[in-house]
Parts: C-alpha cells; structure tokens; sequence
C-alpha cells in the first residue's frame, strides 16, 4: 500500500506535514533533515525541487530555492542523496517541484527514480489538469506515484468535484490565491472558503497549506481538513538555527503553545 494511502487510512486528523527545500542551507542535508522531522513526529514530508522561477512560493522559499541551485542542488543529486533513506525511514515522502525540471529530467525517468528512492507521491504546482488526465496519470499510476492536486478559493466547485472524481492521495488546499508564506491568522473569506469545501464532502482527504505559521493557523488548517503543510515558516527557520532539529523544535513550540 502507498504510504500516503497508509497515513490517511490510520490518522484522519491534525496530519502535521514539512516542507524543506533540498540543498538548503547546505548541499547535502537532505537526509539529515528528513530523518530529523521523522524522529520529531512529523507525519509527512515534502522535499522540494529547487527552481529558479518557483511562481507559486513567496520570498522565503525562493530565496531558499536560489541558495540551493548554488550550492549545486539538482534533480539527479537529489534523487542520488535520496537512494538509501529507506532503509531506516518509514513517513511518505513527496517530492514538490515546477514542470521544468521535471521534463527535462523526463517524466518516465523521474517517476522510475522516485519508485527507485521510495518516493510516495508528488506535487508539480504548474502541471495543467488536462495534461497531467492524458499524458502524466498513465505514467505515474504504473511506478505506483500519487500526483498531487491543488485547489485555491478561485477553484470552482465543478473542477474541485472533477480533480476529486480523477485523483487520489489527499487534495493540498491551498489557503489563499496568494503565494506561499506565513500569515497570523486565516479571515472571514478563507473561514468561508474552508466551509465551502467541506459542504462538498469530497472523496480525498485534505491539507491545507499555505500561510500557517502559529498555532492559530494551524488549529484553523487541521478543524478544516486532515491536516497542516507547514513550509515557508520552517524554512525560515531554519535560517535562524543552527540545524534542522532546532528549527523543527521551534516550530513545534510554536504550533503547539
């Protein structure tokens, strides 16, 4: 069984999803930060592609992005640094990254790699629907890969039901139609947005991402849907700290104060 399928199946709430940017700060962390969020209880963790024109990311992340393609980050190092980690990690592990890279490293061969690495699923922001419907599902669905979907506010309900009917693992809901990065609180139009998607009794479970930076956000994320993604916050602090396991630490205090 797929572990993101795992993980829904035997936690239905308060899922605390990671995102990191791999390369960042430091070329070859990748492992060290993944086996850090593991033994702190995470639940789940995307591993991102760094790109040089990451559209849907604020500042922090593509500031994060541009530090790792020079310290030589790479689809094929990533994939490298990732080969052995199953042996001592259990979590799902997503992959999150643009087009871009992805098709020039070939879409077969990423999806090969990431059933080779133990890669659960993954999440291209900038993947259009009909593509991903004719050309992507066939492929991904024979090495066993989840491709993760988005919905904003601006998402209609018919293309929510249809992108439901057409995929599984969870639904990453995006909070706002804004870029990734920390806010203090969620107001009225996404508390409206957040009931408007849970009138629809979807079939996939959800994560809201997106802004959730305190524990405010996150209660609001994980009373809306299965859980929280978590990124520009924790990149940020990572920044900040000496090394992933103090940065995960503060954010738990944070989340959880």
């Amino acid at each position: 069984m797929n572990r993101i399928t795992k993980l829904f199946e035997t936690k239905q709430k308060d899922i605390l999803s990671i995102y990191f940017c791999a390369g960042y700060p430091q070329a070859d962390n990748t492992a060290e930060v993944i086996r850090v969020l593991e033994d702190n209880g995470v639940d789940m963790i995307e591993i991102g592609i760094p790109f040089s024109d990451p559209m849907a990311d604020g500042v922090v992340i593509q500031n994060a992005a541009t530090q790792a393609l020079r310290n030589g980050m790479s689809l094929a190092r990533l994939f490298d640094q990732l080969k052995d980690l199953r042996s001592d990690i259990e979590i799902p592990l997503l992959l999150m990254g643009y087009l871009n890279p992805v098709m020039q490293y070939g879409f077969d061969k990423f999806c090969r790699s990431c059933r080779d690495c133990g890669i659960d699923g993954c999440i291209i922001p900038d993947l259009p629907f009909d593509d991903y419907l004719n050309d992507f599902k066939p492929v991904a669905e024979i090495y066993g890969l989840k491709v993760i979907m988005l919905i904003t506010p601006e998402t209609s309900d018919e293309r929510i039901r249809f992108i439901d009917e057409h995929t599984d693992g969870f639904i990453y809901m995006v909070s706002s139609a804004a870029t990734t990065g920390a806010q203090q609180s969620f107001d009225e139009q996404k508390q409206a947005y957040f009931r408007r998607i849970n009138a629809m009794s979807l079939r996939n479970p959800r994560m809201v991402g997106f802004g959730i930076s305190n524990r405010e956000t996150f209660l609001a994320a994980c009373s809306n849907a299965s859980g929280a993604i978590i990124g520009s916050k924790f990149v940020s602090l990572q920044a900040a700290t000496a090394s992933p396991e103090i940065a995960i630490h503060q954010l738990l205090a944070t989340i959880q104060a």
